[in-house]
């Protein structure tokens, strides 16, 4: 019997804690995730440990759990509010958007500081349909950790029939050097050996594969890279 009026409780809890969540998060607004991305991770993560422990535990006190979360909403909206009305103290609650590609170049300094690495980089270009670091003339991580792209003028998006352009074959980077290390498999498939890699780096004045914190060769045989001590002066990104 006890059994029974133990599940009858935890449906009457689901029952009750879903809609008083669905008007939590409604509360909360959309903007909150882009906003203040680190508390409001905090925000669901609680939540979901009071939300879960309430349905679990019929021990514990039901009323106990919709108190916290009325006042988990209620300082999340104080924290925005505090946010907005004061820059200084909201900056301290939020990432510093971050350049992490100036000029068609890694800032491999500026990727350190925001732990993101190449493939990830990369992975987030392709998903913007960038397929080459030369064709960027800035890319930012935001707050929210997503990824802005500025095409450089001559690659901003535009129909080519609209332009009367003539459809040329597309330029992609193949990597062949990453954080100073050679990709040899690839080297292989592009039927390159060390030698070119030295001849291309010589070029351009680079003594030292190590010191190439990205290296790719485009269909069109240009050498594209960044070096790990790029020195590029930046425009000032900040909120």
């Amino acid at each position: 019997m006890e059994i029974v009026m133990d599940g009858v409780k935890v449906i009457g809890r689901i029952v009750t804690i879903l809609p008083l969540l669905l008007v939590v998060g409604l509360y909360m607004g959309k903007r909150s995730i882009g906003e203040l991305p680190v508390f409001d991770f905090l925000v669901v993560l609680v939540l979901g440990s009071v939300v879960g422990a309430d349905i679990a535990d019929p021990n514990i006190d039901h009323i106990h759990t919709v108190v916290a979360m009325i006042v988990i909403a209620l300082l999340h909206q104080f924290i925005i509010f505090i946010k907005l009305n004061n820059k200084k103290l909201g900056k301290l609650l939020t990432f510093e958007p971050t350049v992490v590609i100036y000029d068609g170049k890694f800032l491999f300094k500026n990727m350190k500081k925001v732990h993101y690495a190449i493939d990830n980089i990369m992975q987030m270009l392709r998903e913007k349909n960038v397929f080459s670091v030369q064709d960027v003339e800035m890319a930012i991580v935001e707050a929210n950790g997503r990824l802005s792209v500025k095409l450089k003028g001559a690659k901003e998006w535009a129909a080519k029939e609209d332009v009367g352009a003539i459809v040329s074959a597309a330029e992609y980077d193949v990597p062949v050097i990453l954080d100073g290390e050679l990709q040899r498999p690839m080297l292989q498939r592009l039927n390159k050996n060390e030698e070119w890699i030295k001849s291309k780096l010589l070029k351009n004045n680079i003594t030292d594969a190590k010191e190439v914190f990205y290296g790719a060769l485009t269909p069109s045989g240009t050498f594209v890279y960044s070096l790990k001590n790029e020195d590029t002066s930046v425009p000032p990104i900040e909120h």
